[in-house]
């Protein structure tokens, strides 16, 4: 081991467990700090505009945050969806297309309120369309959407089913008003107070609190394990060169002692 060759050659096994445990270093901190608390007030309010862009998805430091936005709901493009719950209650969600009031007039659904059958929540939303459209200021959570359901473009299309996903993308396949140019927020407000006749829905403050990332410690493990086995596969070549050696050298003294004993001239080397 104290040969130049496998000084290198340790050298060489130090630098790849160095890598190795510098990569589960990096894994071990990901595991700590990928779920650390978003530094953000989540609970004050601020303008959406300030914090969200259309077209654009919603980051972490976004979601949860309580907003307020002003604009005009698209008497049209009232809806329902259906398989809802609220705070454990099954139930519906009246909902609405709001044209912000900003250049270019970006579209943003709303989650206006939670009714627990589907007749009142019809009602409402026919009363809610039925009125002459206003300017309103919107205060609410701004949260990140739901996947699309295939099967909700087309009920939402057909007027005799009910969507079930709050999804903006799945909603811009049925929205009436919604010119082809005009943008889209990539989440949306659950509205704080609801509507007359509907209740509000349930939207507590995201869950911000540290967690380890199990997944994380996992790798970093193995990544140390690795540097492990970079020092011991040395040790090991280094042996096996050894016990060779030794090997030989036996060998060879057999030959020599057989040699001998057989009374035959030993070669001149």
């Amino acid at each position: 081991m104290r040969r130049p060759r496998w000084i290198g050659a340790l050298l060489l096994a130090l630098a790849i467990a160095a890598i190795f445990a510098g990569l589960g270093q990096w894994q071990l901190e990901r595991a700590v700090t990928s779920n650390d608390p978003v530094d953000v007030a989540s609970e004050v309010s601020t303008s959406l505009t300030s914090i969200a862009t259309p077209q654009k998805p919603v980051l972490g430091t976004q979601v949860g945050q309580i907003v307020t936005v002003s604009g005009v709901f698209e008497s049209a493009d009232y809806s329902i969806l259906a398989n809802r719950l609220n705070n454990g209650a099954a139930g519906f969600w009246v909902i609405g297309h709001l044209s912000v009031a900003t250049p270019g007039a970006p579209a943003l659904a709303v989650a206006l309120g939670f009714s627990p059958t589907r007749d009142e929540a019809l009602a409402i939303r026919d009363r809610l369309a039925a009125a002459m459209p206003t300017n309103i200021l919107i205060q609410g959570r701004y949260v990140d959407p739901e996947a699309p359901n295939v099967d909700d473009a087309q009920l939402g299309r057909d007027g005799r089913h009910d969507m079930t996903a709050m999804s903006p993308s799945a909603l811009a396949g049925v929205w009436t008003t919604l010119a082809p140019t005009t943008d889209i927020y990539g989440g949306y407000v659950v509205a704080a107070t609801p509507p007359e006749g509907l209740t509000a829905i349930f939207s507590p403050s995201p869950d911000r609190s540290s967690q380890l990332n199990w997944l994380n410690i996992f790798y970093a493990a193995e990544w140390v394990i690795f540097a492990g086995f970079a020092i011991f596969l040395w040790y090991r070549l280094a042996r096996d060169a050894w016990e060779r050696e030794l090997d030989e050298q036996a060998e060879a003294v057999s030959a020599e002692a057989g040699a001998g004993a057989s009374g035959k001239p030993r070669p001149i080397d």
